[in-house]
């Protein structure tokens, strides 16, 4: 069955300030190469980009458009965003001013928060905005001194369960990017049923991903999944590399591994790969069923396993994989992977009705 959230809802307080409520706001939640973040300082920190963006004109159910490297203002912009009603577009911080300027147009979107490092594409661009009003830059001194001044508690906005919380974008193969709007509600109800049905994300997890969070795929996986149970998420703003992500494996041994095909490939054929110790990593996540082929190999090279279990589930289309012999994930059935010559099972979940 679907979860069914109550008819008010809204997931800045689902995901970040009910682990403050539930005593875990001391918890580890962001960790980066410079510095460790709990809940209650994300949380008190989105509470002053909601006032900060309410203050620049921002009103319920209008779009805000976040273009920010991953970090810690990303995901208070976020969550700011949502806990003042409003609705979140991302975008890559690296776009060209044309692309930009269609965002704008398309989106209507009334603020956006870039940083101070590549803000200037979003400028040029803003010449043309009719319904822009205004531009925030983290890391100038304007924008830095308003969040500094803005409360650190801010009450959440009522939102419906099926008002739209994010708008997520297609990849643009079949002409310009198209937005698929997200409510409250699915997002809500993909946690319940894959990130906690399936894959089974809990307290004691750390989270790391190749994909940046403005793509959905990792603004599940990579931050709103591991904020659901208070776990951890690994954030750094630069794009990952083979020698990046070995580094921080070792560095903050992840226990989910967000992955995508190209980069298997990458960690598996680097020159170091079969010296590099990955067991803190009992669960592989990566993107699409292509992945398959890729992840065995990992297993065997990077890591000495044999290949894994697949799973298959959930409204997105993700491979988790573990060691061979772990136990089946709750509410699934056996299946078929369809990979020749690979040993592995997918399984589908039964909480989401499939």
């Amino acid at each position: 069955m679907a979860f069914e959230p109550p008819e008010q809802f809204n997931i800045a307080d689902y995901f970040l300030d009910a682990r403050v409520r539930e005593g875990k706001g001391d918890q580890p939640a962001i960790l980066t190469d410079e510095a460790t973040f709990t809940y209650r300082e994300i949380a008190a920190l989105a509470n002053q980009f909601g006032h900060a963006l309410r203050e620049a004109g921002v009103q319920p159910e209008q779009r805000v458009m976040i273009a920010l490297p991953d970090g810690p203002a990303f995901v208070a912009a976020l969550f700011g965003t949502l806990k003042i009603g409003a609705v979140v577009v991302m975008v890559n911080p690296q776009l060209k001013p044309d692309a930009i300027e269609y965002f704008y147009g398309y989106t209507r979107a009334r603020v956006i928060v870039a940083h101070r490092d590549s803000v200037d594409a979003f400028r040029a661009a803003a010449r043309g905005a009719r319904h822009l009003l205004t531009t925030c830059v983290v890391g100038e001194r304007e924008w830095d001194a308003r969040l500094a001044q803005a409360p650190a508690a801010l009450d959440t906005f009522p939102t419906h369960r099926d008002d739209v919380a994010i708008w997520l974008f297609s990849g643009g193969t079949t002409g310009q990017p198209k937005a698929v709007l997200q409510t409250h509600r699915s997002f809500a109800n993909t946690t319940e049923c894959y990130a906690k049905g399936v894959i089974g994300y809990t307290q004691r997890d750390v989270t790391l991903s190749v994909p940046k969070l403005y793509f959905g795929y990792a603004t599940g996986s990579n931050l709103l999944f591991p904020f659901s149970v208070g776990a951890a998420t690994v954030l750094f703003p630069e794009a990952a590399t083979a020698d990046g992500l070995f580094q921080r494996i070792a560095r903050f041994q992840p226990t989910i591994l967000i992955n995508v095909p190209t980069m298997i490939n990458q960690m598996v054929s680097h020159p170091t790969a079969a010296t590099r110790d990955l067991s803190c990593l009992p669960r592989h996540v990566g993107g699409r069923a292509a992945a398959g082929r890729a992840v065995s190999p990992l297993e065997r090279h990077v890591r000495g396993r044999a290949p894994g279990r697949s799973r298959h589930g959930g409204d997105v289309a993700h491979l988790h994989l573990e060691p061979s012999g772990t136990g089946a994930p709750r509410n699934a059935r056996d299946g078929r992977s369809g990979f020749r010559g690979e040993s592995l099972r997918c399984r589908r979940p039964r909480a989401c009705g499939r």
